[in-house]
């Protein structure tokens, strides 16, 4: 369970991560301080819901794109945040949708890979030696 929570408490930070670089690289990717965290929780939770399911329908018709699946969920999750008043807003075109696409992927990724060696680590080895 513990374990669980860490991993949640890392996909909340990295997508949080992954907006606010989006935010500070694009300048048509604006963020609402006062909806940052509703945005953050939206998109956190429709990319955590949409990854799976966009997976098995990649798999059943299209396997091809299976390796974009996270590219394919974190447009889609980006676009469900973006309707959310007070949060972010895209208002750039296809090419601001397309960068912001990529850059919060990259962050996710790398946070959803780096971090949980660090803490799952070291929480690891403090079981270990108690």
């Amino acid at each position: 369970m513990v374990r669980f929570l860490i991993r949640a408490a890392i996909f909340l930070v990295t997508a949080a991560l992954g907006l606010l670089v989006a935010s500070w690289i694009l300048p048509d990717f604006n963020i609402e301080w006062g909806g940052f965290l509703v945005a953050t929780l939206v998109f956190a939770i429709a990319q955590s819901v949409l990854s799976p399911f966009i997976f098995k329908m990649a798999h059943r018709y299209a396997p091809a794109i299976i390796g974009g699946i996270g590219l394919v969920s974190t447009f889609v999750a980006l676009l469900i945040a973006s309707l959310f008043p007070s949060g972010i807003q895209i208002t750039g075109g296809v090419v601001t949708w397309v960068l912001a696409t990529l850059i919060v992927w990259l962050v996710t990724a790398l946070g959803a890979w780096l971090l949980p060696l660090i803490f799952l680590k070291r929480k690891a080895g403090a079981r270990d030696e108690g």
